[in-house]
């Protein structure tokens, strides 16, 4: 499985940003998707997550009712729709790959794929 994630960039506090993920995979649709994130010098955290088919999603809870998480199997790609930003959101987005949810909530040593990142940078 390859990723590549894209829709980067700089936001003022308070606005919206969508970074998307496109997945080389003949067998997309049997990987449950996440994006993780990491600020500079801290660790690398999951963000929200979602399942095969798109019908359970897992968010963590300082992106709860902000961020949606999204996936079309039929294009392979996944979506992190991102609003009401705030400066703390600043960080490196990546994509990701793995069997489970259970997987994905043990941290990146869960993950099997990752894509390179993309940049989210929310000004104040």
């Amino acid at each position: 499985v390859q990723l590549q994630a894209s829709g980067g960039g700089l936001v003022q506090a308070g606005g919206s940003l969508r970074v998307s993920c496109a997945a080389s995979a003949r067998d997309f649709e049997d990987w449950y998707m996440a994006w993780f994130r990491q600020a500079p010098g801290k660790e690398r955290d999951l963000v929200a997550g979602i399942s095969w088919g798109g019908g359970s999603t897992y968010y963590a809870d300082s992106v709860k009712g902000r961020f949606t998480i999204s996936r079309d199997n039929t294009k392979n790609m996944v979506y992190l729709q991102m609003n009401s930003l705030k400066p703390e959101d600043t960080a490196v987005y990546y994509c990701a790959a793995a069997k489970t949810l259970g997987a994905v909530v043990r941290g990146p040593d869960g993950v099997d794929y990752w894509g390179k990142g993309t940049q989210v940078t929310v000004s104040s």
